[in-house]
Protein backbone atom coordinates (compact mmCIF):
# COMPACT_ATOMS: atom_id res chain seq x y z
CA UNK A 1 0.00 0.00 0.00
CA UNK A 2 1.20 3.58 -1.01
CA UNK A 3 0.54 5.74 2.22
CA UNK A 4 0.48 9.26 1.56
CA UNK A 5 0.65 10.87 5.07
CA UNK A 6 3.04 7.94 6.79
CA UNK A 7 7.06 7.97 5.98
CA UNK A 8 9.68 5.31 7.29
CA UNK A 9 10.25 4.06 8.87
CA UNK A 10 13.18 7.03 9.45
CA UNK A 11 16.65 6.01 11.46
CA UNK A 12 16.08 9.13 14.08
CA UNK A 13 18.81 10.04 16.10
CA UNK A 14 17.00 10.09 19.20
CA UNK A 15 14.17 8.00 18.78
CA UNK A 16 15.79 4.74 17.17
CA UNK A 17 13.29 3.72 13.85
CA UNK A 18 10.14 6.14 14.13
CA UNK A 19 7.48 5.69 12.19
CA UNK A 20 6.61 9.43 10.84
CA UNK A 21 3.07 10.79 10.34
CA UNK A 22 2.91 13.89 8.66
CA UNK A 23 -0.79 16.07 9.52
CA UNK A 24 -0.19 19.40 7.48
CA UNK A 25 0.95 20.05 3.77
CA UNK A 26 4.17 20.84 2.62
CA UNK A 27 5.95 23.89 4.58
CA UNK A 28 2.77 24.80 6.35
CA UNK A 29 4.39 26.50 9.29
CA UNK A 30 4.19 28.82 12.47
CA UNK A 31 7.95 29.75 11.59
CA UNK A 32 10.18 30.44 8.59
CA UNK A 33 13.50 28.59 10.19
CA UNK A 34 16.86 29.64 8.13
CA UNK A 35 18.06 26.02 8.71
CA UNK A 36 15.28 24.32 7.50
CA UNK A 37 16.11 21.33 5.59
CA UNK A 38 13.08 21.18 4.07
CA UNK A 39 13.64 25.01 2.45
CA UNK A 40 11.38 28.29 3.18
CA UNK A 41 7.99 28.01 4.34
CA UNK A 42 5.21 28.28 1.82
CA UNK A 43 2.57 29.01 4.14
CA UNK A 44 3.37 30.96 7.03
CA UNK A 45 0.65 30.25 9.08
CA UNK A 46 -0.71 30.38 13.52
CA UNK A 47 -4.60 28.88 12.11
CA UNK A 48 -5.45 25.64 13.19
CA UNK A 49 -8.07 23.20 11.56
CA UNK A 50 -7.90 19.78 9.58
CA UNK A 51 -5.06 20.52 6.98
CA UNK A 52 -5.22 17.07 6.02
CA UNK A 53 -8.29 14.42 6.21
CA UNK A 54 -7.96 12.76 9.67
CA UNK A 55 -10.31 9.74 8.35
CA UNK A 56 -7.53 9.23 6.15
CA UNK A 57 -4.48 9.27 8.60
CA UNK A 58 -6.42 6.87 10.58
CA UNK A 59 -7.17 3.99 7.86
CA UNK A 60 -3.23 4.53 7.33
CA UNK A 61 -2.19 4.08 10.92
CA UNK A 62 -4.65 1.19 11.46
CA UNK A 63 -3.33 -0.30 7.70
CA UNK A 64 0.18 0.01 8.69
CA UNK A 65 -0.33 -1.11 12.54
CA UNK A 66 -2.26 -4.10 12.13
CA UNK A 67 0.63 -6.07 11.56
CA UNK A 68 2.71 -5.01 14.32
CA UNK A 69 5.46 -4.07 12.83
CA UNK A 70 9.08 -3.18 14.99
CA UNK A 71 8.70 0.46 15.88
CA UNK A 72 10.49 2.49 18.38
CA UNK A 73 8.01 5.48 18.35
CA UNK A 74 5.09 6.89 16.21
CA UNK A 75 6.06 10.49 15.97
CA UNK A 76 3.75 13.45 14.88
CA UNK A 77 6.35 15.35 12.64
CA UNK A 78 6.65 15.48 9.06
CA UNK A 79 6.86 18.76 6.55
CA UNK A 80 5.34 21.29 8.87
CA UNK A 81 4.18 21.85 12.10
CA UNK A 82 1.58 19.43 13.76
CA UNK A 83 -0.04 21.23 16.07
CA UNK A 84 -1.44 23.61 13.34
CA UNK A 85 -3.85 20.10 12.99
CA UNK A 86 -7.15 20.68 14.45
CA UNK A 87 -8.07 17.55 15.54
CA UNK A 88 -4.27 16.01 16.57
CA UNK A 89 -5.17 14.95 19.75
CA UNK A 90 -7.34 12.64 18.70
CA UNK A 91 -4.81 10.73 16.30
CA UNK A 92 -2.99 10.24 19.19
CA UNK A 93 -6.03 8.66 20.98
CA UNK A 94 -6.11 6.40 18.54
CA UNK A 95 -2.89 5.06 19.38
CA UNK A 96 -2.81 4.99 22.99
CA UNK A 97 -6.17 3.28 22.78
CA UNK A 98 -5.47 1.12 20.02
CA UNK A 99 -1.91 0.16 19.95
CA UNK A 100 -0.91 0.50 23.65
CA UNK A 101 2.47 -1.19 22.39
CA UNK A 102 4.23 1.86 20.60
CA UNK A 103 5.74 5.32 22.20
CA UNK A 104 4.07 8.21 20.72
CA UNK A 105 6.33 11.81 20.30
CA UNK A 106 5.64 14.84 19.11
CA UNK A 107 8.13 16.91 17.34
CA UNK A 108 7.19 20.72 17.39
CA UNK A 109 8.87 23.92 17.00
CA UNK A 110 6.33 24.59 20.16
CA UNK A 111 4.99 27.50 19.14
CA UNK A 112 1.09 27.04 20.10
CA UNK A 113 1.07 25.38 23.32
CA UNK A 114 0.33 29.20 24.84
CA UNK A 115 -3.37 27.94 23.86
CA UNK A 116 -4.89 25.52 26.10
CA UNK A 117 -6.23 23.17 23.27
CA UNK A 118 -3.27 22.70 22.17
CA UNK A 119 -1.97 21.55 25.67
CA UNK A 120 -4.85 18.83 25.93
CA UNK A 121 -4.56 17.63 22.72
CA UNK A 122 -1.11 16.60 23.32
CA UNK A 123 -1.26 14.90 26.84
CA UNK A 124 -1.80 11.51 26.34
CA UNK A 125 1.79 11.34 24.36
CA UNK A 126 4.77 9.67 25.96
CA UNK A 127 7.31 12.70 24.49
CA UNK A 128 7.12 15.91 23.37
CA UNK A 129 10.42 17.99 21.72
CA UNK A 130 9.21 21.55 21.45
CA UNK A 131 12.23 23.92 20.06
CA UNK A 132 13.71 26.98 21.59
CA UNK A 133 16.77 28.41 19.63
CA UNK A 134 15.93 31.90 20.48
CA UNK A 135 14.83 34.27 23.48
CA UNK A 136 15.48 37.95 22.77
CA UNK A 137 13.10 39.12 20.33
CA UNK A 138 15.81 40.19 17.19
CA UNK A 139 17.55 37.03 17.32
CA UNK A 140 14.39 34.82 17.38
CA UNK A 141 13.07 37.26 14.24
CA UNK A 142 15.95 36.47 12.32
CA UNK A 143 16.34 32.85 12.86
CA UNK A 144 13.07 31.38 13.46
CA UNK A 145 10.90 34.03 11.06
CA UNK A 146 7.70 33.66 12.76
CA UNK A 147 4.37 34.61 11.80
CA UNK A 148 3.29 38.40 12.79
CA UNK A 149 0.67 36.89 15.60
CA UNK A 150 3.23 35.02 17.14
CA UNK A 151 4.95 36.55 20.82
CA UNK A 152 8.13 35.20 21.98
CA UNK A 153 7.10 35.48 25.66
CA UNK A 154 3.86 34.49 25.01
CA UNK A 155 5.51 30.80 23.59
CA UNK A 156 8.23 30.91 26.73
CA UNK A 157 5.18 30.77 28.98
CA UNK A 158 3.09 28.12 27.18
CA UNK A 159 6.20 25.86 27.28
CA UNK A 160 6.51 26.60 31.01
CA UNK A 161 2.58 26.05 31.42
CA UNK A 162 3.21 22.79 29.84
CA UNK A 163 5.56 21.44 31.62
CA UNK A 164 3.35 21.91 34.58
CA UNK A 165 0.49 19.82 33.03
CA UNK A 166 2.27 17.19 30.78
CA UNK A 167 2.71 14.21 32.25
CA UNK A 168 5.70 12.97 30.23
CA UNK A 169 8.99 13.71 28.66
CA UNK A 170 9.70 17.17 27.04
CA UNK A 171 13.20 17.03 25.78
CA UNK A 172 13.77 20.93 24.64
CA UNK A 173 15.80 21.25 21.12
CA UNK A 174 18.11 24.04 20.91
CA UNK A 175 19.44 24.27 17.22
CA UNK A 176 22.72 26.27 17.03
CA UNK A 177 23.61 28.60 14.19
CA UNK A 178 26.82 30.02 14.43
CA UNK A 179 27.62 33.82 14.61
CA UNK A 180 23.73 34.26 15.78
CA UNK A 181 22.22 32.49 18.89
CA UNK A 182 25.56 31.43 20.49
CA UNK A 183 26.83 34.73 21.67
CA UNK A 184 27.21 34.98 25.56
CA UNK A 185 24.41 37.09 25.65
CA UNK A 186 22.32 35.04 23.93
CA UNK A 187 22.99 32.13 25.74
CA UNK A 188 22.55 33.53 29.09
CA UNK A 189 19.32 34.56 28.04
CA UNK A 190 18.72 31.06 27.05
CA UNK A 191 19.64 29.55 29.95
CA UNK A 192 17.41 31.59 31.93
CA UNK A 193 14.14 30.91 30.05
CA UNK A 194 15.48 27.04 29.80
CA UNK A 195 15.36 26.81 33.88
CA UNK A 196 12.15 28.47 33.94
CA UNK A 197 10.98 25.52 31.58
CA UNK A 198 12.69 22.73 33.47
CA UNK A 199 12.77 20.51 30.78
CA UNK A 200 13.86 16.92 31.41
CA UNK A 201 16.67 17.64 28.79
CA UNK A 202 17.95 20.02 26.42
CA UNK A 203 19.30 18.89 23.26
CA UNK A 204 21.43 20.95 21.08
CA UNK A 205 21.49 20.30 17.33
CA UNK A 206 23.31 22.00 14.54
CA UNK A 207 23.23 21.85 10.62
CA UNK A 208 24.16 18.30 9.42
CA UNK A 209 21.60 18.80 5.95
CA UNK A 210 21.40 21.87 3.40
CA UNK A 211 19.16 24.54 5.24
CA UNK A 212 16.95 26.81 3.91
CA UNK A 213 19.69 29.92 3.44
CA UNK A 214 22.83 28.70 2.25
CA UNK A 215 24.82 31.16 4.74
CA UNK A 216 23.98 28.84 7.54
CA UNK A 217 26.73 26.57 8.57
CA UNK A 218 26.99 23.73 11.22
CA UNK A 219 28.49 24.57 14.66
CA UNK A 220 31.93 22.90 15.55
CA UNK A 221 31.93 19.89 18.22
CA UNK A 222 33.78 21.38 20.57
CA UNK A 223 31.56 24.80 20.67
CA UNK A 224 28.63 22.31 21.24
CA UNK A 225 30.13 20.67 23.60
CA UNK A 226 31.09 23.75 25.63
CA UNK A 227 27.15 25.52 25.02
CA UNK A 228 26.05 21.85 26.72
CA UNK A 229 28.70 22.52 29.19
CA UNK A 230 26.97 26.03 29.90
CA UNK A 231 22.76 24.61 29.94
CA UNK A 232 20.90 22.98 32.83
CA UNK A 233 20.72 19.27 31.78
CA UNK A 234 21.84 19.55 28.16
CA UNK A 235 23.33 17.30 25.59
CA UNK A 236 24.80 17.67 22.06
CA UNK A 237 23.02 15.19 19.66
CA UNK A 238 24.83 12.17 18.87
CA UNK A 239 25.06 11.59 14.95
CA UNK A 240 22.95 9.06 14.03
CA UNK A 241 24.90 6.01 11.67
CA UNK A 242 24.08 6.66 8.05
CA UNK A 243 21.13 5.72 6.38
CA UNK A 244 22.32 3.07 4.26
CA UNK A 245 23.25 0.87 7.84
CA UNK A 246 19.39 0.15 8.49
CA UNK A 247 16.95 -2.05 6.78
CA UNK A 248 15.04 1.30 6.23
CA UNK A 249 17.58 2.50 3.29
CA UNK A 250 16.49 1.10 -0.16
CA UNK A 251 18.91 1.03 -2.68
CA UNK A 252 16.20 1.05 -5.46
CA UNK A 253 14.97 4.80 -4.10
CA UNK A 254 19.06 5.71 -4.03
CA UNK A 255 19.14 4.55 -7.58
CA UNK A 256 16.11 6.25 -8.48
CA UNK A 257 17.38 9.45 -6.91
CA UNK A 258 20.38 9.39 -8.81
CA UNK A 259 19.14 8.35 -11.79
CA UNK A 260 16.88 11.67 -12.10
CA UNK A 261 19.94 13.94 -10.54
CA UNK A 262 22.24 12.55 -13.82
CA UNK A 263 19.34 14.11 -16.09
CA UNK A 264 19.12 17.66 -14.57
CA UNK A 265 19.66 19.35 -10.94
CA UNK A 266 16.79 19.22 -8.80
CA UNK A 267 15.87 20.38 -5.42
CA UNK A 268 15.00 18.46 -2.59
CA UNK A 269 11.22 19.14 -3.48
CA UNK A 270 11.52 18.60 -7.31
CA UNK A 271 12.65 15.09 -6.59
CA UNK A 272 9.73 14.43 -4.09
CA UNK A 273 7.29 15.36 -6.49
CA UNK A 274 9.12 13.27 -9.12
CA UNK A 275 9.50 10.37 -7.96
CA UNK A 276 6.39 10.79 -5.18
CA UNK A 277 8.47 10.43 -2.18
CA UNK A 278 8.09 11.75 1.06
CA UNK A 279 10.04 15.31 0.87
CA UNK A 280 11.82 13.76 4.73
CA UNK A 281 12.67 9.99 2.84
CA UNK A 282 14.28 12.23 -0.07
CA UNK A 283 16.33 13.95 2.63
CA UNK A 284 17.60 10.74 4.23
CA UNK A 285 19.02 10.07 0.95
CA UNK A 286 20.76 12.96 -0.03
CA UNK A 287 22.28 13.09 3.33
CA UNK A 288 23.92 9.83 2.53
CA UNK A 289 24.45 10.37 -0.94
CA UNK A 290 26.17 13.97 0.16
CA UNK A 291 28.19 12.00 2.66
CA UNK A 292 29.26 9.72 -0.06
CA UNK A 293 30.43 12.35 -1.91
CA UNK A 294 27.87 11.27 -4.94
CA UNK A 295 25.95 14.14 -5.19
CA UNK A 296 27.21 17.78 -4.69
CA UNK A 297 25.12 20.83 -3.94
CA UNK A 298 25.10 24.35 -6.02
CA UNK A 299 22.77 27.65 -5.11
CA UNK A 300 20.06 27.96 -7.67
CA UNK A 301 16.99 31.11 -8.42
CA UNK A 302 14.92 28.43 -6.75
CA UNK A 303 17.26 27.34 -3.52
CA UNK A 304 19.56 24.40 -3.17
CA UNK A 305 19.81 22.05 -6.08
CA UNK A 306 21.65 18.64 -6.01
CA UNK A 307 23.01 17.08 -8.84
CA UNK A 308 25.70 14.42 -9.98
CA UNK A 309 29.23 15.40 -10.80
Amino acid sequence: MKYKYLYGPVPSRRLGFSLGVDLVPFKTCSLDCVYCQLGRTTNLTIDRKEYSPTAEIIDELNQYLKSSPSLDFITFSGSGEPTLHSRLGEMIGLVKENYPQYKVAVLTNGTLFCRGEVREEVKRADLLVPSLDAVSEPVFKRLNGPHHGLNLEEIISGLIQLRSEFEGEIWLEVFIVPNLNDSETELQVLKEAIERINPDKVQLNTLDRPGAESWVVAARKERLEKIASYLPRAEVIAKFPSEKRTGAYSKDIEASIVSTLKRRPCTASDLSRILNLHPNEVNKYLHALLEEEKVKLEEGERGLFFRVG
